[in-house]
């Protein structure tokens, strides 16, 4: 079992490493799509976060940081297997600390620093997956009033608010997330209007109130876990976009996004439309958006596939 998880790790480290991925910050091994199903490894410096989603790999749990201490040293592996997928093979949920003492995380995202916990944190304490979309998107930031819905730890709000937006408002329900984000603003010195809501209650009051942004971002963490709850969640999405669509200007921009495996491309750009036509209001697609790199595609197994993301631009009425 060592030599095999050695060797797994060891190509999908170079397929990152082929794909520039900086070695520091990255998903090292990502489940199928490293040859390895149920296995997450993610690498935060010299703090490495563990999964193990299914029975099979579970039970070599040992085997597997055996080979992460060979290649990379004795490191602080951190276990995050609180994910509730565990319960379909009957594996009790839990996290804690395997090997080492951890210390304060803070990691960069396009000259920002952000504080990570690894143990409570999102996911494994920060979406990865999104790394190199919080640059392009900040990128249509600068002197722009933007809106940052779901803004988690604050990723995207404070990458726009250090690009030059005008004006950040970033919405999000949960009141530790908002604490993170406020620390990580304090941290970099930028300014943001934090909102500890509803997203779906904010935009309500939002168009109420005749309120305007030229730049909207949609984050939303995944609408449904089972094929079974797909309607209820294309009816969301179908309804955040319409709220944010009658919000934003007459050349304002949408950065909108999609992790729910179960809510393929065509689904997701249907409900789209669909709120267009609802919001009377036309766009135009700019951009799509892709999960980062280091969270690699099988076209032999679609759910490998799972997030999705466009950039869509107003167009002025007549």
């Amino acid at each position: 079992d060592f030599d095999f998880f050695r060797r797994r790790i060891t190509q999908a480290s170079e397929y990152r490493d082929r794909r520039s991925v900086d070695a520091k910050l990255r998903r090292v091994v990502w489940s199928e799509s490293d040859g390895l199903p149920g296995v997450i490894i993610d690498r935060y410096g010299d703090h490495f976060v563990l999964q193990t989603l299914t029975c099979a790999m579970d039970i070599r749990k040992d085997s597997i940081t055996a080979a992460m201490v060979d290649l990379f040293g004795d490191r602080v592996i951190i276990e995050r297997n609180d994910a509730p997928v565990r319960n379909a093979e009957g594996l009790e949920l839990r996290r804690g600390v395997l090997r080492g003492t951890p210390s304060e995380i803070a990691i960069e995202i396009e000259g920002v620093k952000l504080e990570v916990d690894l143990l409570q944190g999102q996911k494994t304490g920060f979406y990865l997956d999104q790394r190199h979309n919080y640059g392009i998107v900040a990128g249509y930031a600068r002197d722009r009033r933007v809106l940052d819905c779901f803004a988690n730890q604050g990723a995207f709000a404070l990458t726009c608010a250090r690009t030059g937006a005008a004006d950040v408002t970033a919405v999000e329900e949960n009141s530790a997330n908002i604490a993170t984000a406020k620390r990580n603003a304090a941290r970099n010195e930028l300014k943001t209007r934090w909102i500890e809501q509803d997203v779906f209650q904010f935009l309500r009051a939002a168009e109420k109130a005749g309120a305007q942004y030229d730049l909207i971002i949609l984050d939303p963490p995944s609408f449904t876990k089972t094929k079974s709850g797909l309607r209820d969640a294309l009816r969301g999405y179908r309804e955040l976009h319409m709220r944010a669509f009658r919000l934003l200007s007459k050349d304002g921009l949408l950065a909108t996004f999609s992790c729910s495996h179960h809510v393929s491309a065509d689904p997701f750009l249907q409900t789209i439309t669909d709120a267009l036509v609802d919001s009377r209001r036309s766009a135009r697609r700019v951009r799509q958006f892709e999960q980062a790199p280091d969270h690699p595609v099988l076209p032999t197994i679609p759910e490998t596939e799972y997030f999705r993301g466009f950039l869509l631009e107003m167009m002025p009425g007549r």
